[in-house]
């Protein structure tokens, strides 16, 4: 694992009624506006021993303490790691990711990430670099166990494009989980800000701490399986993101007391009622947007992977209660699996 060093900066005189980001980028170490806005949104930089938000104004004499690794990270290599691409051109790649694999570099995980799959794959020369050297053609990421749909960025136009194509939220991604226990609302809306939890830096929690970041999930029923022996029953939802907090859909539905199905952070962790799994029922399975330079329609459907569609069907005995809405997931994606089955792909 990369040792991490925590570094301090006392902000002067020429730094007032800046922004955060802007004079933490300026730092000599830190070098990099994107690299700053990660450390802030990371909760890796603080202000005045508190996490803060990226437009917080910084007067003389605030402390700024910020961590970052001993060395520098390495530029990342090519490693030939499969990659299930839906879609590519000369700007950007569809892919579904699988569960287990990394997107980018990071302490513990130094290879064997997405990022070394795309390095290889199209040459450090051809990926988009505006999120760092250490995460080329990154536009956005899934968790490790969240598998499904993802973007990837060729060039730093593309990627600037894409990244303000989700920030103003016109690239729809919705996803299909699995949640403990019966959901009565046909449609939800939760809206609450995220932050890390100050304890395990790990987990992310919903919180009014003033670094928390605006978060909203909608959600839609689609199927709900009646309680057994040795659970509370099961509901099926479509999530759709109108943010992109870290863990934002496994947070906001552990806090409404429905946690994904297997999530081992978030959840009760039951093998009995996680119906074995041991990561989150949780898929990326709807993509849509416009080509950023084309105008293109793309529109793109990622059916469950094995291990997550082996558990619906194990569930069928029970006689799931589908809602209109997914009565017409179901059908989509079972042409979507029929399609790729007669192409082979």
């Amino acid at each position: 694992m990369t040792a991490m060093r925590r570094h301090v900066y006392i902000a002067d005189e020429s730094d007032a009624g800046r922004r955060f980001d802007v004079v933490l980028g300026s730092v000599p170490a830190v070098s990099s506006r994107s690299l700053a806005a990660r450390l802030i949104e990371d909760v890796d930089a603080t202000l005045n021993e508190r996490p803060a938000s990226k437009s917080a104004k910084v007067e003389a004499g605030d402390v700024i303490e910020y961590e970052l690794p001993d060395t520098p990270d390495a530029t990342p290599g090519g490693e030939h790691i499969p990659l299930d691409i839906r879609y590519e051109d000369d700007h950007l790649i569809v892919l579904s990711k699988q569960a287990g694999l990394v997107c980018h570099p990071a302490a513990g995980h130094e290879s064997g990430t997405l990022v070394n799959a795309l390095v290889a794959h199209c040459g450090l020369d051809h990926l988009g670099t505006l999120q760092g050297p250490e995460r080329p053609g990154i536009v956005h990421r899934l968790d490790k166990d969240t598998s499904g749909l993802m973007l990837a960025a060729k060039d730093d136009e593309t990627q600037a494009l894409l990244q303000d194509a989700i920030r103003i939220r016109s690239v729809d991604r919705r996803y299909l989980t699995l949640v403990h226990g019966n959901i009565a609302p046909a449609t939800g809306l939760i809206d609450a800000p995220i932050a890390r939890a100050p304890k395990m830096r790990m987990r992310m929690e919903v919180s009014d701490a003033p670094g928390a970041r605006s978060s909203v999930t909608t959600f839609t029923v689609l199927a709900r399986v009646d309680a057994a022996r040795f659970d509370q029953g099961y509901t099926l939802l479509e999530c759709k993101l109108y943010t992109g907090r870290t863990h934002q859909i496994r947070v906001h539905l552990s806090s409404i007391r429905h946690p994904c199905v297997g999530d081992q952070l978030y959840g009760a962790r039951h093998e009995r009622a996680d119906l074995g799994l041991s990561r989150q029922f949780l898929h990326s399975y709807s993509l849509q947007l416009d080509h950023p330079l084309t105008g293109e329609h793309l529109a793109f459907l990622d059916p469950l992977p094995r291990d997550l569609r082996e558990v619906w069907d194990g569930l069928q005995a029970r006689k799931p209660q589908f809602t209109d809405a997914g009565r017409e997931v179901y059908d989509r994606l079972a042409a979507a699996r029929r399609a790729r089955k007669e192409t082979g792909s």
